[in-house]
């Protein structure tokens, strides 16, 4: 038998990626990680604060769900838009902890919120469509829309703005260059920031005015220290919103979210998951619908990021990073880090491989003033934050 292999392929102009791509940036936390692992695999020591994921285990409840569902046999595609069941008490969590009436059919079960950005875009946005994103914010915001044939208008929320979006700042970037959408997230990634209802109320009436497609990320609801989080749905039934099992719920690698819509999209939406998607993964669904019934796990969970979030509030000015955006929720804090560095990338790779501490680069965030910044989570154990700590004090140079 030939053993022959095929021909290397030449390449040529006519064979090159799409030319949207070039757009699209690394996820610079996800090279982190990439890096820090690297180093593991050799042996070194790290403590993990550059990924936004919990580290504790999925609770009981859930894992049970899944386990008495997958021990039942047929694991199969579900509706598109997910499980009836799901759907159902994703509007009761809108009742009962917003006081905010949603249709169960209004609601789009998803693979993780990534698909539902995906799905939202795809769904609200003719090609070239210009969206509202706030700087810092979630990279992968730039990077989907860029894939997707959009453009990400940068608005400036940083420590002048009081680390938001303002309903102002909208009305000049609009009255500049006409936007079609606007996209906010509360708690924000990576400041840990979030908007009162006088701010959020007040974007969603400038998106109303102006004839504005609003979406907003709601991954961070219910990770919060000091004030309550709202719902955009109390100032709009309109509003388009993101949300996802992946953060108050643990439930990262389930790869389970959902969308809320307006009626007239939901059809729409349904279209294209079908085909882009399927549906979402059966027994992530049945976990997820089992996770509302797992708060009291999941409250004493968040208990431990509030004592990380009050351990690295007291430490870290004494170590000279006291410039940093108030983190009212999530399990971030985004520290300014210009007196050691004007890169922060190359500051992030030296603290990576001479401390072992992985931290993100605020130019992940910020392609314009991140250089400053970088972004730790404190999304792990007590013990890991104060070995970073330790770890810091020991790197830095002394004030």
């Amino acid at each position: 038998m030939s053993t022959t292999q095929p021909p290397k392929s030449t390449p040529s102009i006519d064979r090159l990626p799409a030319a949207r791509t070039a757009n699209v940036a690394p996820f610079l936390a996800m090279d982190v990680l990439s890096a820090a692992k690297v180093m593991e695999r050799r042996g070194d020591s790290v403590v993990h604060m550059e990924v936004g994921e919990p580290t504790a285990a999925t609770p009981r409840r859930i894992r049970e769900a899944a386990e008495a569902a997958l021990a039942s046999g047929r694991i199969g595609y579900t509706e598109a838009l997910g499980i009836p069941g799901l759907r159902e008490a994703i509007a009761r969590h809108y009742r009962d902890r917003y006081g905010v009436w949603v249709a169960p059919e209004r609601i789009a079960v998803t693979t993780g919120s990534s698909s539902g950005f995906v799905l939202a875009f795809l769904a609200l946005f003719e090609p070239s469509a210009r969206i509202a994103i706030a700087a810092p914010g979630y990279p992968a915001y730039r990077n989907i829309l860029a894939a997707l044939g959009l453009e990400a208008v940068p608005v400036p929320a940083g420590a002048g703005e009081g680390w938001i979006m303002t309903a102002e700042a909208i009305r000049r970037c609009h009255a500049e260059t006409p936007l079609a959408g606007v996209l906010t997230m509360s708690p924000a990634n990576p400041t840990g920031r979030m908007m009162d209802r006088h701010a959020l109320g007040a974007i969603a009436t400038a998106c109303r005015e102006l004839g504005l497609w609003f979406i907003s990320d709601e991954i961070y609801h219910g990770l919060h220290y000091e004030m309550e989080p709202e719902t955009a749905l109390a100032f709009d039934d309109d509003a388009v919103i993101v949300n996802s099992f992946s953060k108050y719920f643990c439930m990262t690698g389930w790869r389970v979210g959902w969308l809320v819509v307006p009626e007239r999209l939901t059809r729409t939406v349904e279209r294209l998951a079908q085909n882009l998607f399927i549906s979402p993964p059966y027994l992530s669904q049945i976990a997820a619908e089992a996770s509302f019934a797992a708060i009291e796990e999941l409250e004493a969970i968040k208990a431990g990021y509030a004592a990380n979030r009050t351990l690295l509030l007291d430490a870290l000015p004494r170590l000279g990073l006291e410039s940093m955006a108030p983190p009212d929720g999530a399990f971030y804090v985004y520290l300014d880090v210009s007196r050691f560095t004007n890169d922060s990338m190359a500051f992030c790779r030296r603290l990576l491989n001479e401390a072992g501490v992985a931290a993100t680069p605020g130019l992940d965030f910020d392609p314009e003033a991140g250089s400053r910044f970088m972004r730790l989570s404190f999304a792990g154990s007590e013990t890991d934050c104060r070995e970073a700590v330790r770890r810091l004090g020991g790197w830095l140079p002394q004030r």
